[in-house]
């Protein structure tokens, strides 16, 4: 779906580190993407500390369910985008840890 001229939708781009969030209200044009959303948002101004590029490559999900083509979902009005931090641990090596420190 192209961009719609003259129509708008209003949306909220969430992102959040462990101590602090910001949700960031945007009124884009009919027809634009999730990844666009995120662009908008500008979110480094708003997190200087975090990388620029992790915004441009994060993975993108909309109330919670991850966007499997964030740059072909079309945000609708009323979406939150969410921005997801890349994890820091793979999770299953990290259960391996906690069991192999109970064994301890």
């Amino acid at each position: 779906m192209a961009v719609e001229p003259g129509r708008e939708v209003n949306v909220e781009v969430a992102f959040a580190l462990p101590g602090r969030q910001r949700i960031i209200p945007l009124t884009l044009p009919t027809g634009t993407c999730a990844r666009e959303a995120v662009r908008e948002a500008d979110l480094a101004r708003y997190f200087p500390e975090v990388p620029p590029e992790t915004f441009e490559d994060a993975a993108l999900g909309i109330f919670g369910k991850a966007l499997r083509d964030p740059d072909r979902y079309i945000v609708q009005e009323g979406d939150r985008v969410e921005v997801y931090r890349p994890l820091r641990i793979d999770p299953k090596a990290a259960r391996a840890a906690r069991a192999a420190d109970k064994r301890d």
